[in-house]
């Protein structure tokens, strides 16, 4: 975008007699040729813009429709860009009320190029995500703004710590030598709110929030990581903004969200009105019209004009920024109809792209129902193609604190048969919402690795949160779930981004789901193989995964006492391999020879099954 995204436009001005009309804001600030979407609806904001005429000025791209809104400080103005610009190209629109005139020159860039760019992710991916203000502080400048609202300081649970992408930036050669593919990180857009470190409550959807950096770095961490093999998936809100977003002074339409600051719905944390057959059209209101929080906006994606800006919102960071997937919030809470639209304009544009929808429920039957070409005939078809499966995080927390054994996870993944694509389900243990694995499994390693082995072996998109590695517990607090990352942060006695500063119990872990991460990639049928899987009797779960060239087979243990697995239950899986090697011992033996394992107590082993005839 050269030095000209430095100016996202720029004024001219002669006035008659004392200015009448401004214009203050105009987004997108720019836009490009050769897309798809090669007609662009650009929001301008100023005071009494809409009694103003339109004059297009000469040159290749047409004003197709001007869109007056309710508010008279708004104008909309469609602009339908050609392909035949070969160059980057200001686009003159004249603006005149007979006493005063004004000129914009609207920006239109060429595409670059989209080697390593929106790259999706998949199952051979491994994801790491990380909260943003909570990972490293890259920056100690940027840790406070001027007219910041925050009400917390550095030293309370809630309050910023100082996280940035300069931190993130720095920790790249980290993330590759763990062996993970893909970043998720928490948004970075603006968030001057009462309390901000989070990011789920937009105060600007076009700008990076300063304590992080800027829109510029941001197209920087991106790029970088690209070139260290690592994809960036951004985190995306279309469902609410924070309530000192600039629109909540200024509201282009009455319907532009729902409801209004002192009388709207509360919270309806019920995702399962879409799919529920007998839930009445005023349950789904509720859901989907309600407030996630008093001091979140309840967007509503009915409204045309929203609707497209939140499409051309997503698609400017893509196109901007190169990132590679959306992780899309509180998914469920939205209008369905409307994200339905979203999610397929931005696949039609991106068609190697990736978004998971977060839909938080347990329930296999209504989390597939949110998956693209769902099996029942749900209308809309949702066209998202991957979510985020909390029913396998239940199963797995379940096992972890004792409330059950593996026969939960068994019968969770028997459930596949619901979705119309269980292998582009994101896959976790915990995230930056539930409580830390390690909290649940009231720090019992053995049973953590045990789960951790599991995630990293079955079917999936594994996802681990920041921290993970190095055995960070936490506990039932947002602010201590997503503590600071030692090492990342001033006056830190502990550097855990380094082997020597970790201590054993944190490189123990650390050296385990490495290991494990580089078995997932060596051997493709961790990631990428069929699923079979036997019921977990007394206590010992075995699957193996499947593809054309090879096979592997996981045991997992979780009795307090050694067993033994005979292998002759699993004869006709096993097939005319003639030897198995343990992975992680690299012990070898024919299986005609041994026809039962030993699996030492509270432990997952994994196998390769060799030379199969």
């Amino acid at each position: 975008m050269k030095n000209q995204i430095l100016l996202l436009f720029f004024i001219l001005t002669s006035a008659i007699c004392s200015q009448q009309f401004s214009i203050d804001r105009i987004e997108p600030p720019n836009w490009w040729t050769g897309m798809k979407h090669d007609t662009v609806q650009i929001m301008f904001y100023g005071k009494d813009i809409s009694d103003v005429e339109i004059y297009p000025q000469h040159g290749p791209i047409e004003i197709v429709n001007v869109h007056k809104a309710e508010n008279p400080n708004y104008i909309f103005i469609d602009l339908f860009i050609p392909d035949n610009i070969k160059s980057d190209y200001n686009f003159e629109i004249g603006f005149s009320n007979g006493k005063q005139d004004t000129v914009i020159k609207f920006p239109i860039f060429s595409r670059e190029s989209s080697e390593k760019k929106f790259q999706g992710f998949n199952q051979d991916d491994v994801m790491y995500l990380i909260m943003a203000d909570r990972f490293c502080d890259g920056n100690p400048d940027n840790n406070k703004i001027g007219d910041s609202l925050d009400q917390f300081t550095s030293n309370d649970l809630d309050g910023r710590k100082g996280g940035d992408i300069e931190g993130i930036i720095s920790k790249l050669d980290y993330l590759k030598k763990l062996g993970v593919t893909a970043i998720w990180i928490t948004p970075m857009l603006e968030n001057n709110m009462w309390m901000s470190y989070h990011g789920y409550a937009t105060t600007d959807l076009y700008k990076i929030d300063p304590r992080f950096g800027s829109n510029e770095l941001y197209r920087k961490l991106v790029s970088e990581a690209h070139n260290n093999g690592l994809k960036i998936i951004m985190d995306h809100v279309s469902n609410h903004i924070g309530i000192n977003h600039w629109w909540m002074k200024d509201l282009p339409f009455a319907d532009w969200i729902n409801g209004t600051v002192e009388n709207h719905l509360p919270a309806n944390h019920n995702k399962m009105t879409f799919p529920d057959l007998h839930s009445p059209d005023e349950a789904v209101k509720q859901t989907w019209d309600g407030w996630f929080e008093n001091y979140m906006p309840d967007l509503n994606q009915a409204n045309p004009f929203l609707k497209k800006y939140l499409i051309q919102n997503t698609i400017w960071w893509i196109e901007y920024s190169g990132i590679d997937g959306i992780r899309e919030d509180t998914y469920p809470y939205c209008n369905q109809f409307a994200m339905s639209d979203w999610t397929k304009e931005i696949l039609d544009e991106y068609p190697t792209f990736n978004i998971v929808g977060e839909i938080w429920t347990g329930e296999p039957a209504f989390l597939a129902a949110y998956q693209q070409k769902n099996k029942f005939g749900i209308k809309p078809d949702s066209h998202l193609p991957c979510i985020t499966d909390f029913a396998l995080s239940d199963a797995l927390r379940d096992y972890l604190s004792g409330k059950k054994n593996l026969e939960g996870v068994f019968n969770t993944l028997a459930k596949d048969y619901l979705y119309y694509d269980p292998n582009n389900l994101l896959t976790f243990i915990d995230n930056h919402d539930i409580s830390r694995g390690l909290f649940v499994a009231n720090n019992d390693v053995d049973k953590y690795k045990i789960v951790l082995t599991i995630l990293l072996t079955t079917r999936g998109i594994p996802k681990i949160l920041y921290g993970s590695e190095i055995g960070m517990i936490g506990d039932n607090r947002h602010g201590t779930i997503r503590s600071t990352f030692p090492g990342g942060f001033e006056n830190n006695k502990q550097d855990a981004f380094t082997k020597c500063g970790r201590n054993d119990y944190q490189n123990d872990i650390f050296d385990f789901t490495k290991n494990l991460i580089e078995l997932r990639k060596r051997y493709k049928s961790l990631s990428e193989g069929k699923l079979i899987h036997f019921y977990p009797f007394n206590n010992t779960y075995v699957y193996f995964r499947v593809t054309e060239n090879e096979k592997t087979m996981v045991v997992v243990n979780t009795n307090d006492i050694d067993t033994e697995v005979n292998l002759q239950n699993y004869r006709e899986t096993i097939g005319l391999a003639e030897k198995i090697k343990n992975l992680k011992s690299n012990e070898e033996f024919e299986i005609a020879n041994k026809k039962k394992i030993h699996i030492k107590r509270k432990t997952a082993e994994i196998f390769l099954l060799e030379n199969e005839k």
